[in-house]
């Protein structure tokens, strides 16, 4: 089976089956592969795991 890296509005990351609808408020982030390279995928790109929204108020 494979899955999708999304992401939504606050930059969130999640692991989703590909070829499902995605939910509401959220996007297909680009990368694609077994459930366990998306988030070996997720490990590496998500470097602060603050929602986008406190990353911008404390800018």
């Amino acid at each position: 089976m494979s899955f999708l890296v999304v992401l939504n509005d606050e930059e969130q990351y999640s692991v989703w089956p590909a070829g499902r609808e995605l939910p509401d408020g959220w996007r297909a982030e680009g990368f694609e592969g077994t459930r366990e390279d998306c988030l070996a995928h997720i490990e590496k790109v998500w470097t602060d795991m603050r929602p986008l929204s406190l990353r911008r108020a404390r800018a």
